[in-house]
């Protein structure tokens, strides 16, 4: 039960105040003048405080500023018969959550107490975010940019915002999205996830907004789309760049009026959903090439959040190497190798185009093909020589001597080669080959082909996939 202080000099403004409150179920303790209730706080804090502006002694301004100077400041809010607008841009300006005039009308004093109450649970809740944001994937270390992150997601978590998250592929823009969903008042309500790059583009329109039984070819039963499905709650849409004009279209209609129309209906339904939006696209660029509806850009981007590359936040890397390197021998229960200062200087020095996934796959990788106890700078060397980046990007470590390959036959060096870029689009795809052989203009057959020829397993493939499920986009 949360409990309310009130202080007021008069008797039967607290009997009355303390009544109203008893009824809407909240505890109360009363005092009568402003060190009388200091010292009833510092006793026993309460929730709020509901305050008057002029009492015997100290008066109420002067309280509510050693109020908010408390380690654990309450909401205040201020009450006055004697009302000025200079009065109440003091008690603003001093921290008071609202200011009201007496006589205090009943309803719109218990609807100021629980936004009051809200309020600062949510602020609580986001700052107890921003300070445990360093726990999971990608938004591990104490960079400038990591502490600019984390302090952009917890502000926008206690708000009900918009947000379109921006950021290269594997730097963790679905963990800010959950970090979000995490924060807000919406907690316990679902969270959705829509991969609008990953549904075909005849099929999308169906996934968001669901359909009707019949309304198309194969569509034998009725189905609840994701933003039907994710009412009261969240829904990222991932890669939303990737998202077709006609369903931009429709999604636009469903941010502007807040309902929803399944495919092959004519009846709408009222949906309440925050939309966290997330992309790697550059989509002002996208609108000007009719690629983006800029109407739905406006609509999606109210609150910005840019994820930095893990290149921008080289400081980072080491702690996310430990984080990793604990977070493997929780989940597989093996003893970790001994890592030597020249293989931590090897992992700082690449260029991580993959980001804090290929971070994550990499030291996965050192610590299960490592033979010995020790992990040394050849061995960094030799996981970091199929995870080169393809032409064009920024390079990490140069070569070392042993990598030349001066002398061999045009036919070797060829395969190693091409075997290196293979190696490095399925690094950078997840793993998936699908993905890598769009990557490199390959169809997947040809791609596999290749594979085989090259000695690049399957179960290669599918081990980048399965340990960067936790670090995606």
């Amino acid at each position: 039960m949360r409990t309310i202080l009130i202080v007021d000099d008069e008797k039967n403004i607290r009997l009355e105040l303390s009544g109203l409150l008893a009824d809407a179920g909240y505890a109360t303790l009363v005092a009568e003048s402003a060190e009388d209730g200091l010292e009833r706080f510092d006793d026993d804090p309460a929730d709020l405080v509901l305050l008057d502006v002029n009492l015997p002694g100290r008066n109420g301004l002067e309280a509510l500023a050693q109020l908010r100077d408390r380690p654990a400041a309450p909401p205040v809010i201020m009450m006055s018969g004697e009302a000025t607008v200079e009065t109440a841009v003091r008690a603003t300006k001093l921290g008071a959550f609202d200011y009201l005039e007496k006589p205090l009308d009943p309803d719109r004093l218990l609807v100021t107490v629980r936004n009051a109450l809200e309020n600062v649970a949510l602020t609580r809740k986001s700052r107890e975010l921003a300070s445990q944001l360093g726990g999971p994937d990608g938004l591990v270390g104490d960079s400038p940019a990591m502490r600019k992150l984390r302090d952009a997601v917890g502000r926008a978590a206690a708000s009900d915002a918009r947000v379109l998250i921006t950021g290269e592929n594997g730097t963790g823009k679905e963990l800010v999205a959950r970090a979000l969903h995490e924060g807000s008042a919406r907690a316990k309500s679902p969270f959705g996830k829509v991969n609008c790059a990953a549904i075909p583009r005849e099929l999308i329109e169906s996934e968001l907004f669901g359909h009707e039984k019949g309304s198309f070819t194969g569509a034998a039963a009725r189905k609840i789309g994701r933003i039907e499905a994710a009412d009261g709650g969240t829904l990222l849409l991932d890669e939303v760049g990737d998202m077709a004009l006609e369903a931009q279209a429709k999604l636009l209609r469903v941010l502007e009026e807040r309902e929803v129309e399944r495919v092959g209906s004519n009846r709408t339904i009222p949906v309440d959903v925050r939309v966290i939006a997330a992309t790697n696209k550059d989509l002002p660029a996208a609108i000007r090439d009719g690629e983006f509806r800029e109407d739905l850009y406006y609509r999606l981007n109210v609150v910005p959040i840019h994820v930095p590359p893990l290149r921008e936040r080289r400081e980072d890397v080491d702690a996310l190497v430990d984080h990793f390197r604990a977070k493997f021998q929780r989940e597989s229960g093996r003893s970790l190798h001994t890592l030597e200062p020249g293989a931590r200087k090897e992992l700082a020095a690449w260029s991580w185009p993959g980001n804090v996934r290929e971070l994550r796959n990499v030291v996965e990788r050192l610590e299960i093909m490592t033979d010995g106890d020790v992990i040394d700078a050849a061995d960094v060397r030799a996981i970091l020589a199929g995870s080169r980046p393809l032409a064009g990007a920024e390079s990490g470590p140069e070569a070392t001597d042993d990598e030349h390959e001066e002398g061999l036959p045009l036919r070797e060096i060829l395969d190693r080669t091409e075997r290196r870029l293979i190696l490095a689009a399925l690094g950078a795809a997840n793993g998936t080959v699908s993905e890598a052989a769009r990557q490199l203009g390959l169809d997947r057959a040809n791609l596999h082909r290749k594979m085989r020829r090259l000695g690049i397993e399957r179960a290669d493939a599918e081990d980048a996939d399965s340990v960067a499920e936790d670090v995606s986009d």
